[in-house]
């Protein structure tokens, strides 16, 4: 079994959000921001939850609040601006850290699998996106400058693919 369903986060009311749930599915996961220029993003990331949910594709954000100070909501004031801004309806999580010596096990996982630009394993800043196929395997990671209405022919592809 993939290292991926193991892993169990902490979602915004504070209870397990236990990976395992995932198997078979197709994961997004985006470190989120509410004051970032790239928060626009959560508009395509909903479109996209919206389009694929139904077929085995799911996302999942975690806030992070360690570029530029650009999430300093508490968990609740985060899921009422994602609701109220964008009508985001997937999952997001309890606010974490995705570098650093408290960085969320989800994260750190994440990263060992791909690392990003120039080879560098931290995360560079908000949105940046990894795409885990129906097998918890980590397929892709994306910067903060890549669309999520870009990663639809990729997403169609996993999909389609056989457990």
């Amino acid at each position: 079994m993939s290292e991926f369903y193991k892993l169990a986060p902490i979602d915004k009311k504070g209870q397990p959000f236990p990976f395992d749930q995932l198997k078979g599915k197709v994961v997004l996961i985006v470190n989120v921001a509410s004051k970032c220029g790239f928060t626009p993003q959560y508009k395509e990331l909903e479109a996209l939850y919206k389009r694929y949910k139904d077929e085995g594709f799911t996302i999942i954000g975690f806030p992070c609040n360690q570029f530029g100070h650009q999430e300093p909501g508490s968990d609740e004031e985060i899921a009422q601006f994602c609701q109220l801004n964008y009508g985001v309806t997937f999952p997001v999580m309890k606010k974490i850290d995705v570098n650093g010596s408290s960085e969320d096990p989800v994260y750190k996982f994440l990263k060992s699998q791909k690392s990003g630009m120039l080879g560098l394993r931290g995360i560079k800043w908000n949105f940046e996106k990894f795409l885990v196929d129906k097998k918890g395997k980590v397929y892709e990671r994306y910067s903060s400058l890549t669309k999520p209405s870009s990663l639809s022919d990729t997403i169609e592809e996993l999909l389609k693919e056989v457990e």
